[in-house]
């Protein structure tokens, strides 16, 4: 049996390098920074409502990557610490999702903690620069994206010819 060490079932050394480091990235999601007062969660949730655009749950789920029961939990919690609203709007079956003034208040207070520490982590990035770095995330976030909605649209319809 192979382990993720073993290069065997890696076209390169490099590609189980890159693997590796994404793992150590996606671990960062959960590393809290000093000084926050919201769960990651609902800073992810205010993040995507930061363009003053209220969504429905179903938007967010969508927004997020997320199964609706998870950002469901997730926005009744930020609820229940006064950070979201769900609101009515005529016309509409779905209730909207906004964030309150101390949602919009804790939001700009974490973010300030975070881009604090991201000017830390860049002016200790040698050798590179945040440019650098945001074309590459981009570009692999871009690629991604394309590879797996080519693979859903091929398993979509393999599934509809049986």
């Amino acid at each position: 049996m192979s382990g993720a060490g073993d290069a065997s079932f890696w076209p390169s050394p490099v590609y189980r390098d890159l693997a590796e480091e994404l793992l150590r990235m996606g671990r960062r999601k959960t590393n809290v920074v000093p000084g926050t007062q919201l769960e990651a969660s609902a800073f992810a949730i205010l993040w995507v409502l930061s363009d003053d655009r209220p969504r429905t749950l179903r938007e967010l789920s969508e927004e997020l990557d997320l199964e609706q029961s998870t950002v469901n939990r997730q926005v009744n919690a930020a609820i229940k610490h006064g950070y979201l609203e769900r609101f009515e709007v005529e016309g509409q079956i779905s209730r909207l999702i906004r964030p309150t003034a101390a949602g919009l208040d804790a939001f700009e207070h974490d973010g300030m903690r975070r881009a604090d520490r991201l000017i830390r982590v860049f002016a200790d990035l040698a050798p590179g620069s945040p440019d650098t770095l945001l074309h590459e995330l981009r570009a692999f976030n871009d690629a991604y994206e394309r590879t797996t909605a080519r693979q859903d649209e091929q398993h979509a319809a393999r599934q509809h010819a049986h």
